[in-house]
């Protein structure tokens, strides 16, 4: 996919900014603008890694733990694992939702799966033998786009904690091979918008999940057709406005690890 900066999706100067349509986002953005995205790194002390990250009102809480030893199923002496947890805190959400104490949702599951392999995907695993770096996203306010949030902002914490075990000498050499964010993006109206809020994704027709590393490489694309479907046209049109996205959320995650 051809690299495109802010406001050179060829989808939308040909076929979509003069379409009339009733839907306005209700915080002014443009359909191909991010919500407003901040990290705070170094957040809390014990963690090796730690960034709140913001996508508008979506706070996302990263943290990265690391623990000698590894998985069972890891039979290679030389090579390290990465995990995830992924928790929505009961007053993320208006009403609050009870904790998830005995049994994970099924959404719960799949979204800290999602973050998991995205991350290790970041990773050179070998060169972090015989550790387990654990990445905890702790949803403190939940506005849509919660995963890709955890995702973009526990890189950012992931790179934090790469830096610390090197200057503990726990290894050697750096283990990241690229970088990675997520952002979502979906179909309102027939027209494509990027990072979706609560309400915005309530109403998408369709609804995008796209990770990327910094590479240009695609990760994970999950989507549906929530209440209808879409052509290969508009497929392309989204994937092209994510990669736009996260373009963008890559500078502001260099932008925050150089002024930590």
């Amino acid at each position: 996919m051809k690299k495109l900066l802010a406001g050179e999706n060829p989808y939308y100067k040909t076929d979509y900014l003069d379409r009339k349509h009733k839907f306005m986002r209700q915080d002014g953005r443009s359909p191909q603008e991010l919500r407003p995205i901040t990290f705070t790194i170094h957040a809390t002390e014990l963690p090796y890694g730690s960034v709140i990250c913001r996508f508008g009102n979506t706070h996302v809480f990263c943290t990265v733990s690391v623990e000698q030893g590894v998985p069972k199923f890891i039979t290679d002496p030389q090579q390290g694992w990465l995990t995830a947890e992924y928790r929505m805190l009961p007053a993320a959400t208006n009403p609050r939702q009870p904790r998830e104490w005995q049994k994970l949702s099924g959404r719960t599951q799949e979204i800290q799966r999602l973050i998991g392999r995205s991350l290790r995907s970041a990773l050179d695993l070998r060169s972090i033998p015989n550790l387990t770096l654990t990445v905890d996203v702790d949803v403190l306010q939940a506005d849509g786009g919660t995963r890709t949030a955890g995702i973009t902002g526990g890189f950012v914490a992931l790179v934090g904690a790469i830096e610390r075990l090197q200057k503990e000498g726990k290894i050697i050499g750096d283990p990241q091979i690229t970088s990675i964010a997520g952002v979502s993006v979906g179909l309102i109206e027939g027209v494509p918008y990027l990072d979706l809020n609560y309400d915005e994704d309530k109403i998408a027709t369709v609804d995008f999940n796209v990770v990327m590393n910094g590479k240009g490489g695609l990760i994970e694309v999950q989507g549906t057709g929530e209440s209808g479907d879409f052509s290969r046209k508009e497929l392309n049109a989204m994937l092209d406005l994510a990669e736009q996205g996260i373009q963008e959320l890559f500078l502001k995650q260099t932008q925050a690890l150089s002024s930590a």
